[in-house]
Protein backbone atom coordinates (compact mmCIF):
# COMPACT_ATOMS: atom_id res chain seq x y z
CA UNK A 1 0.00 0.00 0.00
CA UNK A 2 1.49 3.36 -0.43
CA UNK A 3 2.32 5.38 2.12
CA UNK A 4 0.17 8.71 3.19
CA UNK A 5 1.92 12.14 3.72
CA UNK A 6 -0.99 13.91 5.43
CA UNK A 7 1.56 16.36 7.20
CA UNK A 8 1.27 15.08 10.58
CA UNK A 9 3.66 11.93 10.92
CA UNK A 10 5.28 13.25 14.19
CA UNK A 11 2.06 12.70 15.79
CA UNK A 12 1.39 15.65 17.96
CA UNK A 13 0.29 18.29 15.75
CA UNK A 14 -3.29 16.72 15.86
CA UNK A 15 -3.03 16.44 19.48
CA UNK A 16 -1.85 19.66 19.87
CA UNK A 17 -5.02 21.40 17.51
CA UNK A 18 -7.55 19.64 19.78
CA UNK A 19 -5.65 20.63 22.50
CA UNK A 20 -6.19 24.46 21.49
CA UNK A 21 -9.38 23.99 19.82
CA UNK A 22 -10.85 22.89 23.09
CA UNK A 23 -9.63 26.42 24.70
CA UNK A 24 -11.02 28.90 21.88
CA UNK A 25 -14.59 28.20 23.83
CA UNK A 26 -17.09 30.50 21.69
CA UNK A 27 -14.63 31.93 19.26
CA UNK A 28 -14.70 31.56 15.77
CA UNK A 29 -11.89 30.12 13.61
CA UNK A 30 -11.49 33.18 12.14
CA UNK A 31 -10.70 34.82 14.81
CA UNK A 32 -9.12 32.46 17.37
CA UNK A 33 -6.50 31.77 13.79
CA UNK A 34 -4.60 34.78 14.71
CA UNK A 35 -4.85 33.95 18.84
CA UNK A 36 -3.29 31.03 17.99
CA UNK A 37 -0.90 31.51 15.47
CA UNK A 38 0.76 34.60 17.01
CA UNK A 39 1.60 32.73 20.13
CA UNK A 40 3.08 29.85 18.27
CA UNK A 41 5.24 32.59 16.36
CA UNK A 42 6.27 34.42 19.84
CA UNK A 43 7.20 31.03 20.55
CA UNK A 44 9.15 30.05 17.90
CA UNK A 45 11.11 33.47 17.43
CA UNK A 46 11.62 33.30 21.34
CA UNK A 47 13.39 29.45 21.38
CA UNK A 48 15.63 30.75 17.84
CA UNK A 49 16.84 33.74 19.95
CA UNK A 50 17.30 32.09 22.88
CA UNK A 51 19.09 29.22 21.13
CA UNK A 52 21.61 31.52 19.64
CA UNK A 53 21.84 33.74 22.91
CA UNK A 54 23.29 30.69 24.75
CA UNK A 55 25.52 29.79 21.96
CA UNK A 56 27.06 33.28 22.23
CA UNK A 57 27.10 33.72 25.89
CA UNK A 58 29.46 30.38 25.85
CA UNK A 59 31.88 31.66 23.24
CA UNK A 60 31.29 35.58 23.28
CA UNK A 61 29.58 36.44 26.03
CA UNK A 62 29.79 40.58 24.63
CA UNK A 63 28.18 39.83 22.25
CA UNK A 64 25.44 38.41 23.81
CA UNK A 65 23.10 41.58 23.54
CA UNK A 66 24.00 42.81 20.50
CA UNK A 67 21.24 42.89 17.77
CA UNK A 68 23.27 42.62 15.11
CA UNK A 69 25.22 39.25 16.32
CA UNK A 70 21.64 37.36 15.74
CA UNK A 71 20.31 39.74 12.20
CA UNK A 72 23.88 37.98 10.72
CA UNK A 73 21.85 34.60 11.32
CA UNK A 74 18.60 35.76 10.04
CA UNK A 75 17.36 35.11 13.44
CA UNK A 76 14.77 38.04 14.67
CA UNK A 77 16.10 40.33 17.95
CA UNK A 78 13.64 39.93 20.89
CA UNK A 79 13.42 41.95 23.79
CA UNK A 80 13.62 41.08 26.97
CA UNK A 81 10.36 42.26 27.77
CA UNK A 82 8.73 39.87 25.01
CA UNK A 83 11.07 36.64 25.49
CA UNK A 84 8.77 33.51 25.55
CA UNK A 85 10.29 32.90 29.24
CA UNK A 86 8.19 36.37 30.57
CA UNK A 87 5.36 35.18 28.65
CA UNK A 88 4.88 32.04 30.66
CA UNK A 89 6.05 33.09 33.50
CA UNK A 90 2.74 35.71 33.43
CA UNK A 91 0.18 33.41 31.91
CA UNK A 92 -1.43 33.28 34.87
CA UNK A 93 -1.72 37.01 34.84
CA UNK A 94 -5.27 38.67 34.08
CA UNK A 95 -2.81 41.45 32.20
CA UNK A 96 -1.40 38.56 30.15
CA UNK A 97 -3.66 39.38 27.11
CA UNK A 98 -1.95 43.52 27.71
CA UNK A 99 1.88 42.12 28.19
CA UNK A 100 1.54 39.78 24.41
CA UNK A 101 0.26 42.84 22.71
CA UNK A 102 3.07 45.30 24.22
CA UNK A 103 6.04 41.75 23.18
CA UNK A 104 4.55 41.88 19.80
CA UNK A 105 4.57 46.00 19.18
CA UNK A 106 8.71 45.49 21.04
CA UNK A 107 9.50 42.50 18.45
CA UNK A 108 7.72 44.95 15.44
CA UNK A 109 9.94 48.03 16.73
CA UNK A 110 13.88 46.22 16.50
CA UNK A 111 12.55 43.94 13.58
CA UNK A 112 11.57 46.23 10.66
CA UNK A 113 10.80 43.12 8.44
CA UNK A 114 7.81 42.15 11.11
CA UNK A 115 6.26 45.77 11.03
CA UNK A 116 2.64 45.83 10.97
CA UNK A 117 2.45 41.45 10.74
CA UNK A 118 1.87 40.47 14.15
CA UNK A 119 -1.59 40.60 15.54
CA UNK A 120 -2.11 42.66 18.64
CA UNK A 121 -5.40 42.31 19.49
CA UNK A 122 -4.44 40.02 23.03
CA UNK A 123 -5.56 42.55 25.05
CA UNK A 124 -9.10 42.94 24.08
CA UNK A 125 -11.70 42.56 26.64
CA UNK A 126 -13.76 39.84 24.86
CA UNK A 127 -10.65 37.33 25.05
CA UNK A 128 -10.65 35.24 28.14
CA UNK A 129 -7.72 35.81 30.25
CA UNK A 130 -8.03 32.10 31.58
CA UNK A 131 -7.74 30.86 28.39
CA UNK A 132 -4.86 32.58 27.02
CA UNK A 133 -2.67 31.68 29.90
CA UNK A 134 -3.74 28.06 28.88
CA UNK A 135 -2.76 28.62 25.72
CA UNK A 136 0.91 29.54 26.50
CA UNK A 137 1.05 26.79 28.62
CA UNK A 138 0.05 24.62 25.98
CA UNK A 139 1.94 25.98 23.44
CA UNK A 140 5.03 25.89 25.84
CA UNK A 141 5.43 22.61 25.61
CA UNK A 142 6.36 22.54 21.87
CA UNK A 143 9.77 21.51 21.12
CA UNK A 144 10.85 21.50 24.70
CA UNK A 145 14.26 19.95 24.48
CA UNK A 146 14.46 19.71 21.03
CA UNK A 147 17.74 20.93 19.23
CA UNK A 148 18.03 24.14 17.90
CA UNK A 149 17.02 23.01 14.00
CA UNK A 150 14.69 20.42 14.78
CA UNK A 151 12.24 22.31 17.40
CA UNK A 152 12.47 25.00 14.16
CA UNK A 153 11.28 22.62 11.94
CA UNK A 154 8.76 21.15 14.62
CA UNK A 155 7.40 24.60 15.00
CA UNK A 156 7.26 25.00 11.70
CA UNK A 157 5.16 21.43 10.96
CA UNK A 158 2.62 22.75 14.02
CA UNK A 159 2.06 26.30 12.61
CA UNK A 160 1.70 24.16 9.08
CA UNK A 161 -0.66 21.83 10.53
CA UNK A 162 -2.57 24.81 12.64
CA UNK A 163 -3.59 26.69 9.00
CA UNK A 164 -4.38 23.67 7.34
CA UNK A 165 -7.03 22.93 10.13
CA UNK A 166 -8.27 26.22 10.62
CA UNK A 167 -8.58 26.94 7.02
CA UNK A 168 -10.76 23.23 7.22
CA UNK A 169 -13.11 24.94 10.33
CA UNK A 170 -13.76 28.26 8.16
CA UNK A 171 -15.00 26.34 4.96
CA UNK A 172 -14.62 28.36 1.97
CA UNK A 173 -13.01 31.11 3.51
CA UNK A 174 -10.60 29.41 4.87
CA UNK A 175 -9.67 28.44 1.02
CA UNK A 176 -8.69 31.79 0.18
CA UNK A 177 -5.62 31.75 2.71
CA UNK A 178 -4.96 28.43 2.05
CA UNK A 179 -4.13 25.68 -0.92
CA UNK A 180 -4.37 22.23 0.46
CA UNK A 181 -0.97 20.87 0.94
CA UNK A 182 -1.06 17.99 -1.53
CA UNK A 183 -2.07 20.04 -4.04
CA UNK A 184 0.83 22.25 -3.71
CA UNK A 185 2.92 19.30 -3.12
CA UNK A 186 1.69 18.05 -6.39
CA UNK A 187 2.91 21.07 -8.53
CA UNK A 188 6.08 21.49 -6.90
CA UNK A 189 7.22 17.91 -7.18
CA UNK A 190 6.08 18.58 -11.02
CA UNK A 191 7.66 21.56 -12.04
CA UNK A 192 10.75 20.77 -9.62
CA UNK A 193 11.69 24.79 -8.78
CA UNK A 194 15.69 23.93 -7.49
CA UNK A 195 16.87 26.84 -7.61
CA UNK A 196 16.04 30.82 -9.45
CA UNK A 197 12.94 32.66 -8.99
CA UNK A 198 9.80 31.63 -7.81
CA UNK A 199 6.79 33.67 -8.00
CA UNK A 200 2.83 33.61 -6.58
CA UNK A 201 0.64 36.34 -7.56
CA UNK A 202 -1.60 35.49 -5.29
CA UNK A 203 0.30 33.67 -2.04
CA UNK A 204 -2.31 33.55 0.14
CA UNK A 205 -0.37 32.24 3.76
CA UNK A 206 2.44 30.93 1.90
CA UNK A 207 2.05 27.39 1.12
CA UNK A 208 3.39 27.17 -2.54
CA UNK A 209 6.78 28.59 -1.35
CA UNK A 210 7.08 26.33 1.96
CA UNK A 211 6.82 23.53 -0.27
CA UNK A 212 9.18 24.66 -2.72
CA UNK A 213 11.96 25.55 -0.28
CA UNK A 214 11.23 22.05 1.75
CA UNK A 215 11.42 20.18 -2.23
CA UNK A 216 14.81 21.97 -2.39
CA UNK A 217 15.88 20.63 0.68
CA UNK A 218 14.48 17.25 0.59
CA UNK A 219 17.25 17.44 -3.18
CA UNK A 220 20.06 18.54 -1.60
CA UNK A 221 19.84 22.08 -1.81
CA UNK A 222 20.16 25.00 0.46
CA UNK A 223 17.28 27.70 1.52
CA UNK A 224 18.45 30.59 -0.31
CA UNK A 225 18.76 28.82 -3.83
CA UNK A 226 15.51 30.11 -4.83
CA UNK A 227 14.44 33.49 -4.29
CA UNK A 228 11.32 34.36 -3.59
CA UNK A 229 8.79 36.89 -4.37
CA UNK A 230 4.65 37.13 -3.78
CA UNK A 231 2.12 39.25 -3.57
CA UNK A 232 -1.32 39.67 -1.75
CA UNK A 233 -4.48 41.77 -1.74
CA UNK A 234 -5.88 40.72 1.42
CA UNK A 235 -3.92 42.70 4.40
CA UNK A 236 -5.13 39.48 7.16
CA UNK A 237 -3.91 36.70 4.42
CA UNK A 238 -0.28 38.70 3.76
CA UNK A 239 0.37 38.71 7.60
CA UNK A 240 -0.26 35.36 7.72
CA UNK A 241 1.62 34.60 4.67
CA UNK A 242 4.91 36.89 6.61
CA UNK A 243 4.34 35.13 10.11
CA UNK A 244 4.49 31.39 8.17
CA UNK A 245 7.35 31.85 6.29
CA UNK A 246 9.41 33.65 8.92
CA UNK A 247 8.70 30.52 11.20
CA UNK A 248 10.26 28.59 8.41
CA UNK A 249 13.08 31.02 8.50
CA UNK A 250 12.49 31.92 4.83
CA UNK A 251 13.63 35.42 3.22
CA UNK A 252 11.27 36.46 0.84
CA UNK A 253 9.98 39.15 -0.72
CA UNK A 254 6.44 39.60 0.06
CA UNK A 255 4.28 42.90 -1.28
CA UNK A 256 0.71 43.88 -0.46
CA UNK A 257 -1.72 46.72 -1.28
CA UNK A 258 -5.21 47.05 -1.36
CA UNK A 259 -5.63 47.25 -4.99
CA UNK A 260 -4.68 43.65 -5.93
CA UNK A 261 -1.67 42.35 -8.58
CA UNK A 262 -3.84 43.06 -11.52
CA UNK A 263 -4.49 46.94 -10.94
CA UNK A 264 -1.34 47.72 -9.06
CA UNK A 265 0.99 44.62 -9.86
CA UNK A 266 3.97 45.37 -7.48
CA UNK A 267 6.83 43.50 -9.40
CA UNK A 268 6.15 44.54 -12.47
CA UNK A 269 9.55 43.53 -13.90
CA UNK A 270 9.96 40.42 -12.60
CA UNK A 271 10.58 37.80 -14.82
CA UNK A 272 10.40 34.40 -12.64
CA UNK A 273 11.89 30.95 -13.31
CA UNK A 274 9.08 29.16 -11.96
CA UNK A 275 5.31 30.50 -11.33
CA UNK A 276 2.88 28.19 -8.54
CA UNK A 277 -0.25 30.16 -8.22
CA UNK A 278 -3.71 28.98 -7.33
CA UNK A 279 -5.72 31.97 -7.99
CA UNK A 280 -9.64 32.56 -6.70
CA UNK A 281 -11.77 30.65 -9.24
CA UNK A 282 -14.01 32.73 -11.83
CA UNK A 283 -13.74 36.14 -9.96
CA UNK A 284 -16.65 38.56 -11.21
CA UNK A 285 -15.44 41.31 -10.19
CA UNK A 286 -11.94 41.98 -10.91
CA UNK A 287 -12.29 45.64 -12.67
CA UNK A 288 -11.21 44.32 -15.95
CA UNK A 289 -13.49 47.05 -17.88
CA UNK A 290 -10.34 49.26 -16.61
CA UNK A 291 -8.35 47.17 -18.46
CA UNK A 292 -8.72 46.83 -21.24
CA UNK A 293 -5.60 47.96 -23.22
CA UNK A 294 -2.97 46.39 -20.48
CA UNK A 295 0.05 45.14 -22.49
CA UNK A 296 -0.29 41.71 -20.45
CA UNK A 297 -3.00 40.35 -22.59
CA UNK A 298 -1.30 39.20 -25.61
CA UNK A 299 -3.59 36.43 -26.62
CA UNK A 300 -7.03 38.18 -25.84
CA UNK A 301 -8.55 40.94 -23.77
CA UNK A 302 -9.67 38.92 -21.00
CA UNK A 303 -13.29 39.37 -20.24
CA UNK A 304 -14.85 41.67 -17.35
CA UNK A 305 -17.14 39.15 -15.76
CA UNK A 306 -13.88 36.20 -14.95
CA UNK A 307 -10.93 36.70 -14.18
CA UNK A 308 -9.67 33.29 -15.25
CA UNK A 309 -7.74 34.12 -18.46
CA UNK A 310 -6.29 37.42 -16.85
CA UNK A 311 -4.40 35.25 -14.18
CA UNK A 312 -3.43 33.09 -16.89
CA UNK A 313 -2.10 35.75 -19.42
CA UNK A 314 -0.43 37.28 -15.98
CA UNK A 315 1.41 34.66 -15.43
CA UNK A 316 2.62 33.97 -18.80
CA UNK A 317 3.56 37.67 -18.70
CA UNK A 318 6.08 37.15 -15.73
CA UNK A 319 7.94 34.20 -16.79
CA UNK A 320 11.47 34.28 -17.77
CA UNK A 321 11.89 32.92 -21.32
CA UNK A 322 12.52 29.20 -20.45
CA UNK A 323 10.17 29.35 -17.35
CA UNK A 324 7.31 27.57 -16.59
CA UNK A 325 4.02 27.68 -14.76
CA UNK A 326 1.64 25.61 -12.47
CA UNK A 327 -1.92 27.46 -12.14
CA UNK A 328 -5.06 26.05 -10.58
CA UNK A 329 -7.99 27.09 -12.10
CA UNK A 330 -12.03 25.92 -12.10
CA UNK A 331 -12.27 23.13 -14.56
CA UNK A 332 -14.66 25.57 -17.39
CA UNK A 333 -11.62 27.27 -17.73
CA UNK A 334 -10.75 24.19 -19.89
CA UNK A 335 -13.97 24.32 -22.17
CA UNK A 336 -15.63 27.70 -21.74
CA UNK A 337 -16.20 29.39 -25.14
CA UNK A 338 -18.13 32.58 -23.59
CA UNK A 339 -17.00 35.75 -23.76
CA UNK A 340 -13.86 34.84 -26.05
CA UNK A 341 -12.50 32.50 -23.73
CA UNK A 342 -12.22 29.48 -26.25
CA UNK A 343 -10.33 31.72 -28.40
CA UNK A 344 -7.83 32.80 -26.11
CA UNK A 345 -7.34 29.27 -25.42
CA UNK A 346 -6.73 28.60 -29.06
CA UNK A 347 -4.36 31.82 -29.18
CA UNK A 348 -2.69 30.18 -26.37
CA UNK A 349 -2.81 26.52 -27.52
CA UNK A 350 -1.31 27.38 -31.19
CA UNK A 351 0.95 30.05 -29.48
CA UNK A 352 2.66 26.74 -27.74
CA UNK A 353 2.26 28.24 -24.08
CA UNK A 354 0.48 25.26 -22.87
CA UNK A 355 2.49 22.21 -21.61
CA UNK A 356 0.33 19.85 -19.34
CA UNK A 357 -3.45 19.80 -18.15
CA UNK A 358 -4.67 17.49 -15.55
CA UNK A 359 -7.97 16.70 -13.99
CA UNK A 360 -8.19 16.83 -10.57
CA UNK A 361 -10.69 14.84 -8.78
CA UNK A 362 -13.25 16.77 -6.69
CA UNK A 363 -13.20 16.91 -2.91
CA UNK A 364 -9.39 18.37 -2.87
CA UNK A 365 -10.64 21.39 -1.39
CA UNK A 366 -11.59 23.32 1.51
CA UNK A 367 -13.46 26.32 -0.59
CA UNK A 368 -15.06 23.89 -2.95
CA UNK A 369 -16.11 20.85 -3.70
CA UNK A 370 -16.36 21.77 -7.27
CA UNK A 371 -13.15 19.33 -9.25
CA UNK A 372 -10.17 21.89 -10.88
CA UNK A 373 -7.40 21.74 -13.18
CA UNK A 374 -4.25 22.20 -13.03
CA UNK A 375 -2.50 23.98 -15.86
CA UNK A 376 1.39 23.76 -17.12
CA UNK A 377 2.58 26.59 -18.82
CA UNK A 378 5.97 26.89 -20.77
CA UNK A 379 7.39 30.06 -22.38
CA UNK A 380 9.04 28.08 -24.79
CA UNK A 381 8.30 24.56 -24.94
CA UNK A 382 11.49 23.97 -26.95
CA UNK A 383 13.98 24.86 -24.71
CA UNK A 384 14.43 24.41 -20.72
CA UNK A 385 16.51 22.79 -18.14
CA UNK A 386 15.45 20.26 -15.79
CA UNK A 387 18.19 20.38 -13.23
CA UNK A 388 20.87 19.72 -15.61
CA UNK A 389 19.16 17.87 -17.84
CA UNK A 390 18.08 19.30 -21.15
CA UNK A 391 14.34 18.98 -22.18
CA UNK A 392 13.20 17.62 -25.80
CA UNK A 393 11.37 20.42 -28.04
CA UNK A 394 7.60 19.42 -27.11
CA UNK A 395 6.38 21.30 -30.14
CA UNK A 396 3.37 20.57 -31.53
CA UNK A 397 2.40 18.49 -28.36
CA UNK A 398 0.52 18.71 -25.04
CA UNK A 399 0.27 16.14 -22.24
CA UNK A 400 -3.24 15.70 -20.42
CA UNK A 401 -2.96 13.73 -17.24
CA UNK A 402 -6.62 12.25 -15.66
CA UNK A 403 -6.36 12.37 -12.22
CA UNK A 404 -9.66 12.11 -11.30
CA UNK A 405 -9.40 8.34 -9.55
CA UNK A 406 -6.51 9.14 -7.54
CA UNK A 407 -6.40 9.96 -4.15
CA UNK A 408 -8.33 8.84 -0.81
CA UNK A 409 -10.32 10.35 1.41
CA UNK A 410 -8.92 11.48 4.27
CA UNK A 411 -12.70 12.61 6.11
CA UNK A 412 -16.10 12.72 5.24
CA UNK A 413 -15.50 15.49 2.98
CA UNK A 414 -11.82 16.02 1.75
CA UNK A 415 -9.73 13.96 -0.31
CA UNK A 416 -5.60 13.39 -0.59
CA UNK A 417 -3.27 12.70 -2.76
CA UNK A 418 -1.50 9.84 -1.66
CA UNK A 419 2.68 10.26 -2.00
CA UNK A 420 2.56 7.42 -4.89
CA UNK A 421 -0.13 9.56 -6.64
CA UNK A 422 1.86 12.67 -6.46
CA UNK A 423 4.88 10.64 -7.63
CA UNK A 424 2.79 8.69 -10.15
CA UNK A 425 1.79 12.16 -11.99
CA UNK A 426 5.34 14.50 -11.77
CA UNK A 427 6.79 11.18 -13.08
CA UNK A 428 4.88 11.34 -15.85
CA UNK A 429 5.27 14.86 -16.74
CA UNK A 430 9.09 14.52 -16.16
CA UNK A 431 9.39 11.40 -18.51
CA UNK A 432 7.12 12.91 -21.12
CA UNK A 433 9.47 16.50 -21.10
CA UNK A 434 12.50 14.42 -20.93
CA UNK A 435 11.25 12.24 -23.88
CA UNK A 436 12.81 9.03 -21.25
CA UNK A 437 10.14 6.54 -20.93
CA UNK A 438 6.88 8.35 -21.59
CA UNK A 439 3.85 5.72 -23.07
CA UNK A 440 0.48 6.99 -23.25
CA UNK A 441 -1.71 4.91 -20.67
CA UNK A 442 -5.64 4.65 -21.16
CA UNK A 443 -7.43 6.77 -19.08
CA UNK A 444 -4.74 8.27 -17.38
CA UNK A 445 -2.35 9.78 -20.00
CA UNK A 446 -1.98 10.92 -23.44
CA UNK A 447 0.70 13.29 -25.51
CA UNK A 448 -1.67 14.62 -27.76
CA UNK A 449 -1.23 16.51 -31.22
CA UNK A 450 -2.26 20.28 -31.87
CA UNK A 451 -3.85 18.78 -34.75
CA UNK A 452 -6.03 16.19 -32.37
CA UNK A 453 -6.25 19.20 -30.15
CA UNK A 454 -7.93 20.96 -33.04
CA UNK A 455 -10.14 18.62 -33.80
CA UNK A 456 -11.75 18.96 -30.18
CA UNK A 457 -12.11 22.28 -30.96
CA UNK A 458 -9.41 23.30 -28.77
CA UNK A 459 -10.82 22.32 -25.50
CA UNK A 460 -8.80 21.11 -23.25
CA UNK A 461 -10.25 18.60 -20.67
CA UNK A 462 -7.82 15.47 -20.20
CA UNK A 463 -11.04 13.46 -20.27
CA UNK A 464 -11.11 13.89 -24.30
CA UNK A 465 -7.74 12.74 -25.00
CA UNK A 466 -6.62 9.87 -22.74
CA UNK A 467 -9.40 7.23 -23.57
CA UNK A 468 -11.27 5.01 -21.62
CA UNK A 469 -9.04 2.40 -19.05
CA UNK A 470 -7.72 -0.84 -20.54
CA UNK A 471 -10.60 -3.58 -19.56
CA UNK A 472 -8.64 -6.49 -17.78
CA UNK A 473 -8.72 -9.39 -19.88
CA UNK A 474 -10.94 -12.05 -18.76
CA UNK A 475 -9.87 -15.37 -19.20
CA UNK A 476 -13.57 -17.46 -19.53
CA UNK A 477 -13.92 -18.27 -22.88
CA UNK A 478 -16.41 -15.75 -25.16
CA UNK A 479 -18.88 -18.87 -25.59
CA UNK A 480 -19.04 -19.34 -21.64
CA UNK A 481 -19.67 -15.73 -20.88
CA UNK A 482 -22.27 -15.50 -23.51
CA UNK A 483 -24.33 -18.13 -22.56
CA UNK A 484 -24.72 -17.21 -19.29
CA UNK A 485 -25.31 -13.45 -20.06
CA UNK A 486 -28.15 -14.72 -22.10
CA UNK A 487 -29.23 -17.10 -18.63
CA UNK A 488 -29.17 -14.28 -16.77
CA UNK A 489 -31.23 -12.22 -19.60
CA UNK A 490 -34.11 -14.68 -19.66
CA UNK A 491 -34.01 -15.02 -15.77
CA UNK A 492 -34.91 -11.58 -16.21
CA UNK A 493 -37.09 -11.16 -18.75
CA UNK A 494 -39.15 -14.17 -16.79
CA UNK A 495 -39.07 -11.48 -13.59
CA UNK A 496 -40.17 -8.66 -15.48
CA UNK A 497 -43.51 -10.78 -17.07
CA UNK A 498 -44.31 -12.50 -13.77
CA UNK A 499 -44.09 -8.87 -11.98
CA UNK A 500 -46.69 -7.27 -14.90
CA UNK A 501 -49.08 -9.67 -14.45
CA UNK A 502 -49.48 -9.17 -11.04
CA UNK A 503 -49.70 -5.31 -11.61
CA UNK A 504 -52.25 -6.15 -14.30
CA UNK A 505 -53.92 -8.24 -11.45
CA UNK A 506 -53.84 -5.16 -9.07
CA UNK A 507 -54.61 -2.55 -11.54
CA UNK A 508 -57.85 -5.05 -12.47
CA UNK A 509 -58.94 -5.84 -8.79
CA UNK A 510 -58.95 -1.72 -8.42
CA UNK A 511 -60.80 -1.25 -11.22
CA UNK A 512 -63.75 -3.55 -9.80
CA UNK A 513 -64.03 -2.08 -7.25
CA UNK A 514 -64.62 1.72 -8.53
Amino acid sequence: MASIDNGSDLGIEADLFKAADKLRGNMEPSDYKHVALGLIFLKHISDGFEAKRAELLAEYPEGAEDPDEYLADNIFWVPQEARWSHMQASAKQPTIGKLIDEAMIAIEKVNPSLKGVLPKDYGRPALNAVMLGELIDLISGIALGEGKDKARDLLGRVYEYFLGQFAGSEGKRGGEFYTPRSVVRTMVETLEPYKGRVYDPCCGSGGMFVQSEKFVEAHGGRLGDIAIYGQESNYTTWRLCKMNLAVRGIDADIRWNSEGTFHKDELPDLRADVILANPPFNISDWGGERLREDGRWKYGIPPAGNANFAWLQHILHHLSPTGTAGVVLANGSMSSTQSGEGEMRRAMIEGEVVDCMIALPGQLFYSTQIPACLWFLAKDKSNGIARDRKLRDRRGEVLFIDARKLGFMVDRTRKEFSDADIARIADTYHAWRLGEGYADVPGFCKSASIEDIRSHGHVLTPGRYVGAEAAEEDETPFAERFSALQEQLEAQFAEAEELTATIRARLEIIANDL
